[in-house]
């Protein structure tokens, strides 16, 4: 196979599928020499905030001098996003030999009346391989989906397993409660290493903290409070910690919404608990917030035009307390779309609470999950909003935004990950 026909193999693969065991996943990789014994791995699951949490970590490793390999989820344009190592997309020549690699592995399992690998755990055994043959230090590993069960839990070893914000979303697979939930992404904890967890929802940090207390693993909670924000504007954030450890040291974030304290906060700490492992300094510290890239999470495209993947209840209620903040400045602009297994009416319903626009539009994304456009308009003149338009095409949709956002204002692109992708698709052509 090239290229293109191993991409379009793994895209075949069914995504949401009755996953294998983690027995399955374990004899994967014993079969391909057991790849994530190579390197240490930090281990992040969570609701929100998992991908930024795992750059965060990454940029401060990159500036600490380590070779350090991210493995995230989903990409926005090419599959490749996925692996990086020393925070570059890896090649398509190193994705086929690792595909290949893999595909072996599968065939021979299906030849032997065994479990084909599924999407994800197909790309989690490419990681692995690709991060070992790379020689990497250290792999922040970010979770597919919840915790307990999910493929990169086959990971038995990490130095450090971190769990972000935890909120409604995925409850088919997941669970109903805020704390069924959390039970699931706290499946990720190991007995004795330390977990580093957002405290910020009192249901999420009791189940975590009282499995982690079962385990006897070292519990650290990471509370919204115990940051500090210096100043807000559109180039990023400057905060403090309100931690003898870092004392009166500030950072800077360039990112515009303050949900990036909690989850820079959290890399931090998970930082300083491996202090002793991972010797680092405050300087390499500083350098690496301030120099975190992270695709699709309130992130500047354009002049005035951001892109946020908010597509969930939480996600979408921390984009709002960012907007909020902008609109007494500047007219504010969105740019809305979303798939039908998510909850739109009240994602639209709270934005329209809280933020007033100048112009809405709206689209179409996500294939065989896409919501008509117009349907969305029409929700957003329900809720209030007066200047609606739509288009079942995102280029002319994009086109229309920035019009009506004109040189004065802000645009805002929310609802789907699927739309900053194609935005940021657009952009690339």
């Amino acid at each position: 196979m090239n290229y293109e026909e191993a991409v379009a193999y793994i895209e075949e693969t069914p995504k949401f599928t009755t996953k294998n065991s983690l027995d399955h996943t374990r004899e994967c990789l014993r079969r391909l020499g057991n790849p994530q014994e190579k390197f240490k791995v930090i281990h992040v699951a969570g609701t929100n905030g998992k991908g930024s949490t795992c750059a965060f970590l990454t940029s401060i490793l990159r500036e600490a001098g380590y070779s350090c390999g991210l493995f995230t989820s989903p990409h926005l344009v090419k599959i490749n996003e996925r692996f990086q190592i020393n925070e570059v997309n890896i090649e398509d020549e190193t994705f086929l030999k690792a595909f290949e690699r893999v595909k072996a592995l599968a065939d021979e399992l299906v030849a032997e009346g065994s479990y084909h690998p599924t999407y994800f755990e197909m790309l989690f055994l490419m990681g692995m391989v690709i991060f070992a043959e790379a020689g990497v230090d250290y792999v922040t590993l970010e979770t597919g989906l919840g915790g307990r069960l999910d493929a990169t839990t086959a990971v038995e070893n990490p130095v450090a397993c971190v769990i972000t914000s935890i909120s409604l979303d995925h409850m088919q697979f997941l669970g109903n409660t805020v704390r069924e939930i959390a039970g699931e992404k706290a499946g990720i904890i190991v007995p004795g290493v330390p977990v580093i967890y957002d405290g910020n929802d009192s249901d999420a940090a009791e189940v975590i903290a009282a499995k982690a207390k079962k385990l006897g693993s070292p519990a650290y909670k990471v509370v919204q409070d115990g940051a500090k924000v210096l100043g807000n504007n559109k180039d990023g954030i400057d905060f403090s910690l309100k931690d003898s450890y870092y004392g009166n040291a500030s950072f800077h974030i360039p990112f515009i919404a303050w949900y990036q304290v909690m989850n820079a906060s959290l890399a931090l700490t998970a930082m300083e608990v491996l202090k002793d492992e991972i010797p680092v300094t405050m300087e390499q510290l500083q350098a690496g917030i301030r120099n975190t890239r992270w695709q699709g999470r309130m992130e500047t495209i354009l002049p005035g035009v951001i892109v946020d993947g908010a597509h969930n209840e939480d996600g979408v209620r921390r984009f709002v307390e960012t907007a909020e903040r902008f609109q007494e400045e500047y007219p504010l602009t969105l740019l809305f779309s979303a798939v039908s297994d998510k909850d739109y009416q009240d994602m639209i319903h709270t934005i329209c609470s809280r933020i007033r626009f100048r112009k809405v539009v709206t689209t179409e994304v996500g294939g065989y999950r896409e919501v008509p456009s117009a349907d969305l308009a029409e929700i957003f003149r329900k809720e209030g909003c007066k200047e609606v338009g739509n288009s079942d095409h995102i280029a002319e949709a994009f086109h229309m935004a920035c019009e009506a956002k004109g040189e004065d204002g802000m645009l805002f692109c929310v609802g789907s990950l699927y739309l900053v992708g194609e935005i940021k698709a657009l952009l690339q052509k």
